[in-house]
């Protein structure tokens, strides 16, 4: 099955408008009512609802994959991307999409770059 995704707040409306235009099931944290969480949180949502986490906040994301794997916590995946214009990023992550099943993501950090 394919990834579905739940995008950080820092990720733009105009990037979630283009997944949804091309068949991606998308949630953004503005439509969970999600604003202003912290990472944490917003990493506990997107594996209860069973969707991979795309955020551009690298940093604090990769501590977080870390700390789950070392405390034997799942997620169901980490996507993480620098701030790009909306093409780039698409091109990337629609690579990534037709590769990559939802169940492949699980416990798994995903860098957009490597997806060029």
């Amino acid at each position: 099955m394919r990834i579905t995704v739940y995008l950080d707040e820092d990720v733009p409306s105009s990037f979630a408008q283009a997944l949804i235009n091309r068949g991606v099931d998308v949630i953004t944290t503005q439509q969970a009512k999600n604003l202003r969480q912290s990472d944490a949180n917003q990493l506990v949502y997107a594996t209860a609802e069973k969707r991979a986490i795309l955020t551009h906040n690298k940093r604090d994301f990769i501590l977080l994959h870390n700390e789950y794997i070392q405390s034997g916590k799942e997620h169901t995946g980490i996507i993480v991307s620098d701030q790009l214009p909306t093409g780039v990023l698409l091109k990337r992550f629609m690579r990534l999409w037709f590769s990559i099943k939802d169940t492949d993501m699980k416990n798994r950090i995903e860098f957009l770059s490597s997806w060029r």
